[in-house]
């Protein structure tokens, strides 16, 4: 485009292209893209045969992103692929004092813009870097304008540089005449304010990422074990919806996400359990049924042994009392060994790895009819709340400690719906919110059916049930094998607790190994039949 050829109707093409080319660097959120647009946006209004793009750095440096040069084919950066691999340029030299040989840093340090008409006959810098290029490519580097990109702060962002401006009928390389800076510097600030823009916007993506791993760890500060689901519930999530993207045909065939839906579901994933932070320890981390601020097997170790003392005291006053020693010591020695074997079956109850069937329960309420001695006074051997602890059929949490468990998943609903999302973020409350849910509406907190829930929440659900199977790190349970937790899950998916369709894609899509071979210890990965679980008629062992 030439300004002078027909000033007037020229004129008015290259304001309207300007403005066009405004509007579309205050559009664009593609760091990449915008970088090019910049550098192709001004090349068009110059008809400039090339050009350079640098950032400035936090290291006091300019930063090389985008070169091009249309006789060469020369293209690098952007989404071209190819990073530019040349040194930053220095701001300033080691001593301290501005770098005001190179042009580019001398528009970057006093905000000024330079004009020049031949590098090769420039005295104020230095463009030996330049003359070598040439001497390389057979290039020949003539006109020069380098402009600064200053935001409405007054801030050098970048700096902007073109090179050999043409004409467009001759080809000839001209100066950048005095009528065209004027609008290239215009399109420089566009450019400086859309940066600027972006800049902000992703530093405000940081903070608010750097918040969500905030809460992760002070969870995981609380609870190594919630620390690691934290970590592995989103990862998993993420390669369920991955999955669902990649399908041509079927329930997912019209199923995707966009930049903006794929960074709401991290952020989901990375708050789905954030309600856990209000959690007390003791309960998240109820590694045994008795377990509270401390294990309370051990006051029922200390009840045990003043059984064992007066066991002996008794032996030892049946002897004052001139009993018969063999008959006392027998007596002696059977007392202990039932003290000892009562307490070692409480020990292994308290445990929670195996289910407490009735008989017993029957057994510990009958220990708790025992009594020991205190100062004189008898108490019962086990107390109420130790009874019903021990009593707990499956695990270590009894209904309390459960409903306040489940309760986190209330909380966090009340905290995310608390916040001020934006609108590329108004879903996260809903997904994370629905990973308890059920399809049969049976699940909680506010009992929603499968059609109630977004597809990524249900994806959640499946990923949070089948980490929890697998997971290596909770003190409470072993963990469960692969072909076991593929085994629960389909009895899930046949009684209606989880996404049929989304537990199938979990299998046919191979996620589900994906994830073991990623998160399982070597020892859980064991081979799984899934062509039986995908089966129309599948049907699980004793349904």
């Amino acid at each position: 485009m030439s300004i002078t050829a027909d000033r007037t109707v020229t004129a008015e093409t290259a304001l309207k292209r300007l403005i066009e080319i405004g509007t579309a660097l205050a559009a664009e959120r593609n760091p990449d893209r915008l970088l090019e647009q910049i550098i192709v946006g001004a090349k068009e209004l110059s008809n400039a045969d090339g050009g350079t793009l640098y950032l400035t750095t936090e290291t006091d440096s300019l930063r090389f992103v985008i070169l091009r040069n249309d006789t060469l084919g020369f293209a690098k950066g952007g989404t071209t692929g190819e990073p530019v691999q040349l040194p930053e340029l220095p701001m300033h030299r080691p001593d301290g004092s501005p770098n005001h040989n190179n042009v580019a840093t001398y528009a970057a340090l006093t905000g000024k813009i330079v004009n020049i008409d031949d590098a090769y006959h420039a005295k104020d810098f230095d463009f030996s870097g330049t003359k070598r290029f040439d001497e390389t490519t057979g290039y020949r580097s003539q006109s020069f304008l380098t402009v600064p990109l200053c935001n409405h702060l007054g801030d050098v962002v970048g700096v902007l540089q073109l090179i050999n401006r043409k004409n467009p009928i001759t080809g000839a390389v001209e100066v950048f005449g005095t009528d065209l800076v004027p609008l290239i510097e215009a399109l420089a600030s566009q450019a400086a304010m859309a940066l600027t823009n972006q800049q902000l916007i992703l530093e405000q993506r940081n903070l608010f990422d750097a918040f969500i791993n905030l809460m992760a760890g002070a969870i995981d500060a609380k609870s190594p074990y919630t620390g690691g689901h934290c970590q592995r519930v989103p990862a998993l999530t993420e390669m369920l919806a991955a999955a669902a993207c990649r399908e041509a045909d079927g329930p997912f065939a019209s199923f995707d996400l966009n930049d903006d839906q794929w960074y709401e579901l991290r952020v989901a994933g990375g708050l789905h359990d954030v309600g856990k932070v209000t959690t007390p320890v003791h309960i998240m981390d109820k590694a045994t049924k008795l377990e509270k601020i401390c294990d309370r097997i051990e006051e029922i170790r200390a009840r045990h042994e003043v059984l064992r003392r007066d066991a002996e005291v008794a032996y030892w006053r049946g002897r004052v009392e001139g009993g018969d020693e063999k008959e006392l010591a027998a007596i002696c020695a059977a007392r202990i060994a039932e003290i000892d074997e009562q307490f070692l079956f409480l020990r292994q109850v308290n445990f929670g790895t195996e289910f407490t069937p009735d008989a017993s329960v029957d057994r510990i309420k009958a220990i708790a009819n025992q009594t020991w001695g205190l100062e004189g006074e008898l108490k019962p051997l086990l107390l109420e709340d130790e009874v019903m602890n021990l009593s707990i059929r499956r695990g270590t949490l009894n209904n309390e400690d459960r409903k306040i468990i489940n309760d986190h998943i209330v909380l966090t609903i009340q905290m995310l719906d608390a916040l001020p999302f934006p609108k590329l973020l108004k879903n996260v409350s809903e997904i994370a919110g629905g990973h308890h849910e059920k399809m049969d509406g049976t699940g909680y907190p506010k009992g929603l059916k499968r059609e109630e829930m977004s597809i990524p929440a249900r994806m959640m659900g499946i990923a949070d049930i089948f980490e929890a199977l697998t997971a290596a790190d909770r003190p409470y349970k072993k963990p469960k094998p692969l072909s076991e937790s593929i085994a629960i899950m389909a009895r899930m998916k046949q009684d209606n607790h989880v996404d049929p369709d989304l537990f199938d894609l979990f299998l046919s899509s191979g996620v589900y190994r994906e994830y073991a071979e990623k998160f399982l210890q070597p020892d859980q990965i064991d081979a799984v039949d899934i062509t039986q679980y995908l089966a129309p008629n599948f049907k699980p062992k004793g349904a």
